[in-house]
Order: structure tokens, then sequence, then C-alpha cells
């Protein structure tokens, strides 16, 4: 008898401004200013601003370029 793969829930990919900042280690503030800045992109889901995941990934590519920019 063959066995039919368990498929596990997908993994979060679209984040509350206030998960992006917790998993940043920012605060909600922090969050939404970077975004008025244009830093933290997001996206719109009806009426809900939400940070994908590859979107917080590319913020913390920019916080890193910047530390060796100033190194």
């Amino acid at each position: 008898m063959a066995t039919v793969p368990v498929e596990l829930p997908p993994e979060h990919r679209l984040h509350r401004i206030e998960v992006a900042a917790e998993v940043l280690s920012i605060k909600r503030s922090t969050a939404y200013e970077q975004i008025r800045m244009g830093r933290l992109r997001t996206v719109r889901v009806g009426r809900r601003r939400l940070v994908p995941t590859e979107y917080i990934e590319e913020y913390v590519d920019l916080l890193k370029r910047e530390a060796e920019a100033v190194a």
C-alpha cells in the first residue's frame, strides 16, 4: 500500500505589522516609521497592510548594507 505524504500547513508568508516588528526585534512605532520612510515595504490586502516575509528579509539586508557602509 502506497503512503500519501502528509502536507503541513503552509508557513505564514504575510505578517501583521506588529508581528513583523516582533520578528525584527523593533518597536511597533519604529516599524510604522520605517514603513512611512519607504524602508520597510508592505502590501495591501483589503484595508490591511501586511508585510510579506521577503520584505522583512529585504529590510534586514538593507540594515546590513548600511552597517557595512559605516564600517
